[in-house]
């Protein structure tokens, strides 16, 4: 299995951001990293998301990799698998005290 890829850096934040995007399943809207110089996304909570306390509360590193699934296997999961877009797929685990998301492109 391929090493995993950095792709972003998110922190939460509750003043609204340059031409954020509603992720409407998990009720935060977020700016695009790709648009910030050192990839931070930015992310701004709905009252009642989803989410949970760990990713609402605490910034996290993001990675892409090859398989989701088998990169969960043996992982803390504290957010499971769910389509964020028609083209991603991320999930979040806990690693110690690090909060990470894997997202799985199609």
């Amino acid at each position: 299995m391929k090493a995993a890829k950095f792709h972003h850096y998110g922190v939460p934040t509750t003043v609204k951001g340059k031409n954020e995007v509603f992720i409407e399943g998990a009720g935060v809207h977020v700016t695009d990293p790709e648009a910030h110089p050192y990839r931070v996304e930015f992310l701004r909570f709905e009252p009642d998301s989803p989410m949970c306390d760990e990713v609402k509360n605490n910034p996290h590193a993001a990675f892409i990799v090859e398989d989701l699934d088998k990169s969960l296997k043996g992982r803390e999961v504290i957010i499971p698998p769910f389509d964020a877009t028609d083209t991603l797929r991320v999930a979040f685990i806990v690693d110690g005290p690090a909060v990470i998301e894997l997202m799985e492109m199609r």
